[in-house]
């Protein structure tokens, strides 16, 4: 092959299959597309394992893109249920699935999703090492941790997040200002407990370079993890976040040097006020590389809502730079998220998705609620239904009230605006209480 990586083919203007796929996709001109991934703000994860995938761009300038995280746990460990949610999550219309599975024959499950699901594949290597080995934290070697990144990598995984952003400096940093929810990355807390029971350096910061190579083999994007993610509106933007995005800036370029793709993962709860100025705190600190967030979610105090606070959050945050969302559930907080949590979930992410593109001027993006606007001038309620983003429920809610008249809803009747606009605009008359 004349190159390694996505990013090595545009550094050498080969233009590959994949990005021929994107830049149709994105209406972008080849040259643009090439010269954008040249420089690292364009990335189109692809394992060169994973054959199935249908490619996509992330990328600020690009249409935004959702992520769906599923995965077995201790509790609840039925696969087949984890790959009704990928069917549904891909019928949807999410580009990425993250398997967290922390449970159970994750191997399986991870190499059936890389054999067959045509969105990009995402793993964090952290949490299955900790299920791969069935040992103390404390017990597994830098040595294991490493293998396990290999291992994902040559499981065809597209994307992994790897959290080498908290080493000894940010570590300190960390326990000198203490948070009022200190760490709630999954992640963070075990690579943060390992360290500190065990005195060594991070292991995915110290052998970096050899990460890099890993990845620079099988085309694997790394996610650069945040995990000093902020788990309250009271932490965010903190010291220690912005400590670990200073890593992640530097290692990014150390990526980009080996032509490796890169991502970096953005906070979790964050006042609204604030999510704008953090995402061009990342685009400064991390040098336009995609940035990749989970939500934000803008209020602590909505469980079983936070698809909605993270909605208006993942918003903000793509209108103002983010690349990627991470949906989040009506679940988060509180439990493994079922199907409908997932459905509901991933909805209210591409929303937000839809919403930011609109507002960041990405081509064509209106033109779908466009064609909304037309169909219901003419009140044409199938074309309104196939326009939905949910046409299911939008057909279930108009079989749950027929109205009087076809041409009107339940609500407004003969007062209907724009039955009676079309009406007077066409000369015909008007006279709402005689029909």
């Amino acid at each position: 092959m004349e190159y390694t990586t996505q990013m090595d083919a545009a550094r050498k203007g080969i233009f590959t299959p994949e990005m021929a796929k994107v830049a149709e996709k994105e209406h972008l001109e080849p040259k643009k597309l090439m010269a954008l991934m040249a420089e690292g703000k364009v990335i189109i994860p692809c394992n060169k394992v994973h054959t199935c995938i249908e490619p996509n761009g992330l990328g600020s300038m690009l249409k935004t893109k959702i992520n769906v995280n599923l995965g077995t746990s201790r509790d609840l460990t039925d696969l087949n249920m984890e790959l009704e949610k990928v069917n549904h999550a891909v019928e949807m219309g999410a580009e990425a699935i993250m398997d967290l599975s922390s449970f159970g024959d994750t191997q399986k499950f991870r190499r059936k999703l890389t054999h067959e699901c045509p969105a990009m594949i995402g793993t964090v290597p952290i949490y299955d090492a900790v299920v791969y080995y069935h040992k103390a934290l404390g017990k597994i070697t830098a040595r294991e941790w490493i293998d396990i990144v290999r291992m994902h990598a040559e499981d065809g995984v597209d994307f992994m997040t790897i959290h080498c952003g908290i080493n000894k400096e940010t570590a300190k940093k960390f326990k000198r200002n203490r948070r009022l929810m200190n760490i709630v990355s999954r992640g963070g807390s075990i690579i943060f407990a390992w360290m500190e029971m065990t005195g060594e350096e991070n292991p995915f910061f110290q052998y970096f370079d050899e990460i890099l190579d890993i990845c620079r083999e099988y085309d694997v994007t790394l996610s650069l993890g945040d995990a000093c993610r902020l788990g309250c509106l009271q932490d965010a933007t903190d010291a220690s976040q912005i400590e670990e995005l200073i890593t992640l800036g530097e290692l990014t370029k150390r990526a980009w040097e080996k032509d490796v793709q890169i991502m970096i993962e953005g906070p979790g709860h964050m006042p609204l006020n604030q999510i704008a100025a953090n995402m061009e705190i990342q685009k400064t600190l991390c040098h336009g590389a995609p940035f990749y967030v989970l939500g934000p979610i803008v209020t602590d105090i909505a469980p079983g809502y936070d698809h909605i606070t993270s909605a208006i959050g993942g918003t903000v945050a793509a209108m103002n730079g983010a690349s990627f969302l991470c949906y989040v559930t009506p679940a988060e907080h509180l439990r493994l998220p079922d199907v409908d949590d997932v459905k509901e979930g991933i909805i209210a992410a591409r929303i937000a998705a839809h919403a930011a593109d609109i507002a960041k001027g990405v081509p064509h993006a209106m033109d779908w609620d466009n064609e909304m606007a037309v169909a219901r001038k003419k009140l044409d309620w199938n074309a309104m239904f196939d326009l939905a983003i949910d046409p299911e429920k939008a057909r279930r809610y108009r079989e749950s009230s027929r109205p009087e008249k076809e041409d009107t809803c339940s609500m407004c009747g003969n007062f209907c605006a724009v039955k009676n606009m079309n009406r007077i605009l066409d000369g015909e008359i008007v006279s709402i209480f005689d029909e």
